[in-house]
C-alpha cells in the first residue's frame, strides 16, 4: 500500500510473501495486538499508549521522507501520501490527537481494510533488514495498533451508518486523488491506470471499469469488517431479552 519500488539497487528477486520473515512480522504483529487487548484497562496504556503508536505513525512516516530525500528518490509521481494506506496513517495521527468519532469510523474500515490486507499479502521486494522492510511493517501495524486502540482502550464503536459513512469519505478521497493524479502524472490508488505488476486488479476488468467493480469489492470487504460489531450487537440484544424473561 506504501510505494516498495523506488530503490532499484535493493530489489530482490521474488516477493517476501510467505518467506520466513514475513510470517514473523506477523506474529509480531499479532503479538502486539495481544499485549494491547490484555493491557486495555491499564491506566498506563490509557495515559500513554496512544502516544507511542503516534510515534510510530508519524516516525515511520518521517523516516520515510528523510530516506526518499537523502538517497534523491522523492518524486511527485509516486512518493506523495496519496496511496490508501499513506492517507490512513495521517488519519491516524489525527484520530488519536482529537479523539474525533467521524475519524475513527472511517478510519476503522480504510485503515484496517487496506493495512491487514497488506500485511497478509506484502508487495514488497526487501527483506530484512532492509530500511523499506523496517518502514513497512512498522507502518502497517501501526495502523491496525491505532484502531484497536481506539477499540480497546477508548472504547469507541462502530454502527452500521459507519459503513456508509467510510464509503463517502473514501469516495470524496479518490476524486481529490484522481485530479492530483492528473496533475502530476502519478497513479496513485491506481485510479489512472492499472498496476504494472499482476494483481487481483486485472480480473476487475479494464480501466475504468475495474474502479466501478471495486467499489463493490470494497462495499462487501466493509460489510464483512462490519460484521463482528453486527454479532455482538445481536448477542448482546439476545441476552437483554432473557434477562427480561
Amino acid at each position: 500500500m506504501f510505494n516498495t519500488y523506488t530503490d532499484p539497487e535493493a530489489y530482490m528477486e521474488g516477493s517476501l510473501l510467505f518467506t520466513t520473515s514475513h510470517y514473523l512480522s506477523l506474529c509480531v504483529t499479532l503479538a502486539l495486538l495481544l499485549f494491547l487487548f490484555l493491557s486495555r484497562n491499564r491506566s498506563w496504556m490509557k495515559a500513554g499508549g496512544g502516544w507511542v503508536i503516534i510515534f510510530g505513525l508519524a516516525g515511520s512516516e518521517i523516516w520515510l521522507n528523510y530516506w526518499y530525500f537523502s538517497t534523491s528518490m522523492w518524486d511527485i509521481r509516486d512518493t506523495l501520501p496519496l496511496q490508501l494506506c499513506s492517507i490512513s496513517l495521517y488519519l491516524c495521527v489525527w484520530m488519536l490527537l482529537t479523539k474525533q468519532k467521524l475519524v475513527f469510523e472511517v478510519v476503522y474500515f480504510l485503515g484496517v481494510g487496506g493495512a491487514l490486507q497488506a500485511l497478509l499479502t506484502p508487495e514488497l521486494f526487501y527483506d530484512f533488514p532492509h530500511f523499506r522492510f523496517l518502514h513497512f511493517f512498522i507502518a502497517h501495524i501501526s495502523i491496525i495498533m491505532a484502531v484497536f486502540y481506539m477499540l480497546w482502550v477508548e472504547k469507541f464503536r462502530v454502527r452500521f451508518i459507519s459503513i456508509w459513512k467510510a464509503f463517502a469519505a473514501l469516495n470524496v478521497i479518490a476524486v481529490v486523488v484522481f485530479f492530483m493524479n492528473r496533475l502530476t502524472g502519478g497513479n496513485y490508488m491506481f485510479l489512472a491506470k492499472k498496476p504494472t505488476n499482476a494483481s487481483l486488479i486485472d480480473f476487475l476488468g479494464p480501466y475504468p471499469w475495474y474502479i466501478l467493480t471495486l467499489e463493490l469489492v470494497v462495499l462487501v470487504i466493509f460489510f464483512l469488517l462490519y460484521a463482528p460489531f453486527f454479532i455482538q450487537e445481536k448477542i448482546y440484544s439476545k441476552r437483554h431479552e432473557n434477562a427480561k424473561v
